[in-house]
């Protein structure tokens, strides 16, 4: 059993280290074909043009540290795309934009992921210790691995929440760069390329999950029969 879950782990992160890095190698390459606005131009026309005057676009440290916050109404940039003008900065801003359209439309999967939120916070806070005395004591109270598995089950189904999330507001970018000519034929299938492979990092991440919550539903089941 846990020779089969290191094969599997250990390919899910193989495969997660190859994305991630055609993924910079991409956004790097990407990087390199301008545009006429920054991403942070791309980003408040996209609001705008989607008739949403109440978010904010604001620059925030480090890389990859683009995110749309529902709480705040503000779509937070990393400072190369909120500066750049190049296709990758284009993608991630009209992206980020993309869940603050979901928001305002009420998008079912987004309402259902913001839910989770503070229940996936405390989830995450406890469910490493619970786990782990958990296995300790299988044998003899194995309804706290019970407890533990439950926890992980919720950050599992945070994770597959997450990835129509993604997919959607990536197509959002995608046609509405297109539509507003901001993006032609050639530049637009690099953005499509480009997010689609950010969002295979979603789809290797709830993969893992998967395979590790399964991982522990075996050590319960395997622990109860003896």
């Amino acid at each position: 059993m846990s020779q089969i879950y290191w094969i599997v782990f250990g390919g899910l992160m193989l495969l997660s280290w190859i994305i991630q890095a055609s993924l910079k190698r991409k956004f790097k390459r990407y990087s390199q074909e301008q545009l006429p606005m920054s991403g942070r131009a791309v980003a408040e026309k996209m609001l705008h043009d989607n008739d949403i005057y109440d978010v904010q676009v604001t620059c925030v440290a480090g890389q990859l540290t683009d995110h749309y916050n529902p709480a705040t109404k503000t779509v937070n940039l990393s400072e190369d795309v909120y500066n750049g003008s190049n296709v990758a900065a284009a993608a991630v801003a009209a992206h980020e934009c993309g869940h603050a359209v979901q928001h305002a439309e009420a998008y079912a999967p987004l309402k259902l992921r913001s839910a989770l939120v503070p229940v996936v916070s405390f989830a995450s806070s406890w469910m490493q210790w619970v786990l782990l005395i958990g296995v300790l004591t299988v044998q003899t109270f194995p309804q706290l691995l019970m407890v533990g598995i439950a926890l992980f089950a919720l950050t599992t189904l945070f994770s597959f929440i997450t990835l129509p999330v993604e997919v959607n507001a990536s197509q959002r970018a995608v046609n509405w760069l297109q539509e507003a000519g901001i993006t032609d034929n050639h530049t637009t299938r690099m953005a499509s390329d480009a997010l689609h492979s950010a969002a295979y990092t979603y789809v290797v991440a709830a993969l893992g999950s998967l395979a590790t919550l399964v991982y522990y539903v075996l050590i319960l089941l395997g622990g109860s029969r003896r």
